[in-house]
């Protein structure tokens, strides 16, 4: 698998500038880290939250691509050129969030609904940004079938990557991606290809590069908060730790705690990371069931050290 580049794909709550620079110090490998998407609204006015996830300061020697959400060329030109004045030189849009609530307002995957208006959204990025343009999309809304429209909507403008996570909006995250409509669609993209969706292993990543030896790029999100070792391990590197976890999330708690004012504010990011982290483990029903009904920091530690001193390691990873 040499020569392939290895992306964390962007997750609301999760991939927060912290997390990132915790994970790029303790495991490393991953070539592009993508922002949890920026929302930029007519004031033209970052949020305290968005500014200090994309601050160059926050994210230093971490290669992070910010993620743009709107359906308003202008907010993201705005937002683009914000960002390159602080020295980014990509910025991603976002047309693959399946989320109800997001494509209701026409952004996300919402955009493929008009392919007219995301022509016209594209048509004036492209006249008015200085920063090269990434895509992350769906195949559409209800069909697979639907992508062929939208790529030839993209193939009319030079985008420096497409991101396709090979489902359809309705789908969520349910049922296998549609890899089918994927290898069909891969020979007419104009732009570079990234593959994201249901890759959880090493296994995974090697049997995919097997098979797509044209595709030089994976998008990798749940698998790798589940195991953050993943890309390492794919690249021939030792497999996860339980001691290196355990380092891992005590510092990841102790910057979270910083960021929040306080533990008890911490826990539910911590808890939202925990829902893949356990799969690390063998099922726990007791374990589980007390780290995920913590709702005191005190508790929350002694329950977290049980499960690092009692809790079986699933195989394949290290002990």
């Amino acid at each position: 698998m040499e020569g392939v580049r290895y992306y964390f794909a962007p997750m609301e709550g999760i991939t927060v500038w912290q997390f990132r620079r915790l994970h790029r110090q303790f495991f490393g490998g991953v070539d592009r880290y993508f922002s949890p998407f920026l929302s930029p609204n007519q004031h033209h006015v970052f949020s305290k939250k968005e500014l200090g996830d994309v601050l160059p300061e926050h994210n230093e020697g971490v290669p992070l691509v910010p993620q743009i959400l709107t359906r308003r060329w202008e907010d993201f030109v705005w937002c683009a050129k914000e960002l390159r004045a602080m020295g980014y030189r990509e910025v991603n849009l976002n047309c693959g969030c399946p989320s109800g609530t997001v494509t209701a307002k026409g952004k996300g995957a919402g955009m493929l609904l008009d392919l007219p208006a995301l022509d016209r959204f594209l048509e004036e990025v492209f006249s008015h940004v200085d920063v090269a343009v990434s895509v992350k999309t769906r195949l559409g809304l209800v069909e697979p079938e639907e992508f062929e429209a939208i790529l030839a909507v993209y193939n009319r403008y030079p985008l420096s990557e497409l991101v396709i996570h090979p489902r359809v909006q309705a789908e969520l995250y349910r049922g296998a991606p549609h890899r089918e409509v994927f290898d069909a669609c891969a020979p007419l993209a104009r732009a570079p290809l990234c593959y994201n969706g249901d890759i959880v292993s090493a296994a995974d990543c090697r049997e995919f590069c097997r098979t797509h030896p044209a595709v030089d790029r994976l998008m990798l999100g749940r698998g790798l908060v589940g195991n953050p070792a993943l890309v390492r391990e794919a690249k021939g590197g030792p497999a996860l730790g339980r001691e290196e976890l355990r380092d891992f999330h005590d510092e990841l708690y102790q910057s979270c705690c910083e960021a929040f004012h306080s533990e008890r504010n911490a826990l539910r990011p911590m808890k939202e990371i925990w829902f893949y982290l356990l799969n690390l483990f063998e099922e726990d029903p007791a374990l589980t069931r007390a780290l995920r009904r913590c709702t005191d920091p005190a508790e929350y530690r002694l329950t977290v050290g049980r499960l690092f001193r009692e809790g079986k390691w699933r195989s394949g990873v290290r002990s």
